[in-house]
């Protein structure tokens, strides 16, 4: 990963833990070459990057703002903090099904950049949001990175720990979408008829030095699940 990708990555990241909203104004150009120790034009390439993904929006001659508007509900398909933040003014908990430690299968090994006798840990949880089933997950984190987890951990939110236990620096995702229905195994775990729509989301969750940690397979409840995403009309 460039420099430059790594300043956007850690500017987008204190924008999500200090919760910064629409229209709060970051720092000017000369105090984030100073903190990043580097030179005007990778700021500048580091705030385009951020403005180009509907983080930030720049004002001449005023300055640069967070681009952050959302409506109550909603989960942010774009986040790389995990969706319990979205969803701070409800009730959002986890029924821990699995967790365990064990070797990857073929695809979480491919996605995770890592070999088949590496070691993972496997998380299988159901979300529920104001009791109700929000969606069913499937995540394998690679254990060389993620070092620990516990089921209190796991019963909480995992990135809230990743970043502030573990310290690890959360940069890009990669974020693949399916539409289908549901089989009798995710129909049973959130409470729906087999065949139901559903909306299957893996994410192949990276650091900032752009090593995959996490694989994420995740199948919304079509009733609870309401998604954003913030995009830009620049090109």
């Amino acid at each position: 990963m460039l420099k430059y990708q790594q300043i956007a990555a850690e500017i987008e990241q204190n924008i999500e833990v200090n919760d910064l909203q629409q229209g709060h104004k970051l720092p000017v150009l000369e105090t984030l070459m100073a903190q990043f120790e580097v030179s005007k034009s990778t700021i500048t390439k580091a705030l385009d990057l951020l403005e180009k993904k509907g983080v930030v929006f720049q004002v001449r001659g005023s300055g640069i703002f967070v681009r952050r508007h959302k409506r109550k509900g909603y989960i942010s398909l774009l986040s790389n903090q995990g969706f319990k933040k979205d969803l701070e003014d409800y009730q959002v908990t986890s029924k821990v099904i699995e967790l365990d430690v064990r070797k990857p299968t073929l695809e979480a090994a491919d996605n995770l950049n890592i070999g088949l006798d590496d070691d993972v840990y496997y998380v299988k949880r159901v979300r529920y949001i104001n009791g109700q089933t929000l969606n069913l997950e499937e995540s394998y984190y690679n254990k060389e990175i993620v070092t620990y987890l516990n089921r209190e951990i796991v019963s909480e939110s995992i990135f809230h720990y990743i970043i502030e236990g573990l310290g690890l620096k959360v940069g890009f995702s990669d974020i693949f979408l399916q539409v289908g229905k549901l089989n009798e195994e995710e129909a049973m775990y959130l409470g729906l008829k087999v065949d139901s729509p559903k909306l299957n989301v893996e994410t192949i969750f990276h650091l900032t030095n752009g090593q995959p940690f996490d694989f994420s397979k995740v199948t919304y409840n079509y009733e609870q699940s309401q998604f954003f995403i913030q995009a830009n009309s620049q090109f």
